[in-house]
């Protein structure tokens, strides 16, 4: 699939995944969030600069209950807690964080 951004065009999966990372900026996420009606505001660039940041660091991704410790380890406990990251994402905190941020989809993500 092709995610046109701009006058450009990005390989993506077929969930709409980026296939690569490097790709990735901001018009890229919000080009993303668009396409999944998922508008982007503080808190959610928040969580998304945050899974960059720990798939930089790490190598690789977290599944979905050590992003949410890793979170509030980071961002506080009020952050870090799955009511407040489904608020930010309904249908699915890791995958959607992870789609806007343009890393691969997580292992344990259907």
């Amino acid at each position: 699939m092709v995610l046109m951004v701009n006058k450009g065009s990005l390989e993506t999966t077929d969930q709409g995944f980026l296939v690569k990372a490097s790709d990735w900026n901001e018009e890229v996420a919000e080009r993303l969030g668009e396409l999944n009606n998922i508008p982007l505001n503080d808190a959610r660039w928040e969580i998304i600069l945050f899974i960059r940041h720990y798939y930089m660091q790490f190598k690789h991704l977290p599944n979905a209950r050590v992003f949410t410790k890793a979170i509030a380890r980071e961002l506080g406990e009020d952050k870090g807690n799955s009511r407040y990251l489904h608020k930010l994402f309904p249908d699915g905190p890791l995958k959607y964080a992870c789609k806007l941020a343009g890393l691969p989809k997580p292992p344990a993500c259907l």
